[in-house]
């Protein structure tokens, strides 16, 4: 009969990083990103992944908080008055995803964290996480300030009564808790993708949508918050892009890329699903064709980011030109809003030992 430390390398278990490990070696040459042996001592001055030095600066220089962002009372005139009930319904009904994305990233990242051996990607995951948690408490300043009180409830808990919503919840929560419940090298690696995909795909049908009122003339200080929110996301994705190519370099055996498209197909089909459900057929500029060419030109700008060949091959173009108006800040054609976040900053000083 194996012993439980025979049978734990059989199932290929991962172990949680230590707290303290007397005989842990930091040492840069014999560091990896996960299955390490590290002391717990945070050294930042010898790193080996120098894309978490020029994140770290990116996302420290994203700092932001929801009280800055002014002109949601404006917003919830807007709601009340400028809103077809259409619109309504998704707003109401895409924040309640987002607040679950939000919330279930804030609480599942530490248990990432556990079991990465590399100081300077853990501090990237505890900015992160505290990015969740400023997003979490942007979604609740917006419900306290453009809905009435009585209804939100009944966004945070849709998905008690949308069969849709419950079911994507239900399967990037089941996913994450497989990981918690046995920490397989599997498990993990699955997590991870679910990280991405969630960071990657999963938002941005509903931040399309809030870009798209924008495009409007309405609900501007939603959008200005969308909008540093998906500055932040943007950055969740390089990070875990970043995480899942150091593992196909370090770790072949784990690294498994039919993993990766098979949950990308099932991620794409859901999204579509969902922002069909909330979105419907009578949102200005947004349609079921639109949804799916977004959705799946989208899921191949993240294959490629991972060096995998695109699902979609067909799909080559973003149907909605405004995003590219909205978004590109650097352009001539950038708009208010987008501006006001590129050049948002809360710090008037990003110098320090990590600065290039």
């Amino acid at each position: 009969m194996p012993s439980k430390k025979d049978a734990k390398k059989d199932d290929h278990l991962l172990d949680p990083v230590l707290l303290f490990n007397p005989a842990g070696n930091d040492d840069v040459s014999v560091r990896t990103i996960i299955k390490g042996t590290t002391t717990g001592l945070f050294n930042l001055n010898a790193v080996k992944y120098p894309w978490a030095k020029s994140m770290y600066q990116v996302m420290i220089g994203n700092f932001w908080v929801p009280e800055k962002v002014s002109g949601l009372k404006d917003d919830a005139r807007m709601f009340h008055q400028d809103l077809s009930e259409d619109e309504k319904r998704a707003y109401k009904g895409i924040l309640s995803f987002l607040i679950f994305l939000d919330s279930i990233q804030t609480v599942n990242l530490p248990h990432l964290s556990d079991f990465i051996t590399s100081p300077e990607v853990n501090l990237l995951l505890s900015i992160q996480t505290y990015q969740e948690a400023i997003h979490s408490q942007s979604y609740a300043t917006i419900l306290e300030t453009v809905v009435d009180s009585h209804e939100r409830d009944e966004i945070y808990y849709f998905w008690r009564t949308d069969s849709i919503l419950l079911e994507r919840n239900k399967y990037i929560g089941a996913i994450y808790q497989d990981f918690i419940d046995e920490q397989s090298d599997a498990n993990f690696f699955r997590a991870i993708v679910a990280n991405y995909l969630l960071e990657g795909v999963y938002f941005y049908n509903g931040f399309a949508f809030f870009d798209t009122l924008v495009d409007g003339l309405k609900m501007p200080a939603t959008g200005r918050m969308i909008a540093y929110i998906r500055r932040d996301e943007l950055t969740h994705v390089t990070l875990f892009a970043n995480i899942i190519r150091e593992i196909r370099k370090e770790f072949p055996d784990i690294y498994d890329e039919s993993v990766i498209l098979d949950m990308m197909a099932t991620a794409v089909k859901q999204e579509i699903e969902w922002s069909r459900h909330i979105l419907g057929e009578n949102i200005v500029g947004i349609n079921s064709q639109t949804i799916e060419d977004y959705t799946q030109w989208l899921a191949n700008q993240r294959l490629g980011l991972l060096g995998v060949a695109p699902l979609y091959p067909e799909t080559i173009v973003n149907p909605y030109k405004h995003l590219d108006r909205l978004q590109d800040a650097n352009g001539d054609r950038s708009n208010f809003f987008e501006s006001t976040v590129v050049n948002y900053t809360q710090s008037s000083s990003l110098k320090g030992s990590w600065d290039f």
